[in-house]
C-alpha cells in the first residue's frame, strides 16, 4: 500500500499531551510517519524556520504530503477524513451525535481545566513528579471534571461511546494528571484512566517521553 509522507512535529521531551493526541491518532490508523521534536525551552518554536511549517509556530504540526495543520483537534479530524473507515481505523464515533459529543468534549479539554494543568503539569504524566496539593481553584476545577467524565462513563464503562474514540485518549490524559499523581478520584474514572494507558498507540508514546527525575 502507498502511504502519503508524514511528519509529526513534538516538544523535544514528548511531554505534550496534544502532539501525544496526535501521535495516538496516527499509530491507531497505522500510518507510518516521522517524529521531529521541537526545543520548546529554547524557543526553537520561535524560529522563522519552524513558522514557515507551522501557522501557530506550536505543537503539534503535521505535515502530510503537501498539508501542513496546527492544532491537534484540527490534525485528527483531518486524518479521519483522509484516512476513513473501515479501511482504516476510525478516530470518532460512527453516530453523529455521539460523533458530536466527542469534539464537544475535546474542546472543553483543550479550553478549560488551567489550574489543574498548572498545578498538575505533564511531568506529572511522563516523568513522575510531585507537586504541591491542590488549590481551591484546582479542587474545583477537578470536581467540575469528575461530574463531567461520571456524566458521560457509566459504572464499569472502558470507553466513552462504546467503542474508542481519540476522545478517550484526551480524557485519559486529564484525568491521569490526577490520578498518577495520587490524587484522589473516583474508582470508576480511575480504573478508566488506567484502562485508556494500557493502549497500544499510548504505550508507544510513553516509550517516546524522555524521563526525567
Amino acid at each position: 500500500m502507498h502511504y502519503p509522507t508524514i511528519k509529526l512535529w513534538s516538544d523535544a521531551n514528548c511531554y505534550s499531551p496534544w502532539a501525544m493526541s496526535v501521535y495516538v491518532a496516527l499509530r491507531e490508523k497505522g500510518l507510518p510517519f516521522t517524529l521531529q521534536r521541537v526545543d520548546l525551552a529554547h524557543q526553537q518554536h520561535l524560529t522563522e524556520a519552524y513558522a514557515a511549517v507551522s501557522l501557530t509556530r506550536r505543537v503539534p504540526t503535521l505535515a502530510l504530503d503537501n498539508v501542513q495543520l496546527s492544532e491537534s483537534s484540527a490534525i485528527t479530524e483531518y486524518l479521519e477524513e483522509c484516512f476513513p473507515a473501515p479501511e482504516y481505523e476510525r478516530l470518532y464515533p460512527h453516530d453523529r451525535q455521539k460523533r458530536a459529543r466527542a469534539r464537544e468534549l475535546q474542546a472543553w479539554l483543550r479550553s478549560d481545566f488551567i489550574a489543574i494543568r498548572q498545578e498538575r503539569p505533564t511531568e506529572a504524566l511522563f516523568a513522575g513528579q510531585k507537586y504541591s496539593p491542590l488549590s481551591e481553584d484546582a479542587r474545583h476545577s477537578a470536581a467540575k471534571l469528575i461530574d463531567g467524565a461520571q456524566r458521560l462513563l457509566g459504572a464499569g464503562q472502558q470507553n466513552l461511546f462504546g467503542e474508542w474514540s481519540i476522545a478517550d485518549t484526551d480524557l485519559a490524559i486529564m484525568l491521569n494528571r490526577l490520578a498518577l499523581h495520587g490524587d484522589a478520584l473516583p474508582e470508576n474514572l480511575a480504573h478508566y484512566a488506567w484502562f485508556q494507558w494500557q493502549r497500544a498507540s499510548v504505550q508507544l508514546w510513553l516509550g517516546e517521553s524522555v524521563k526525567k527525575g
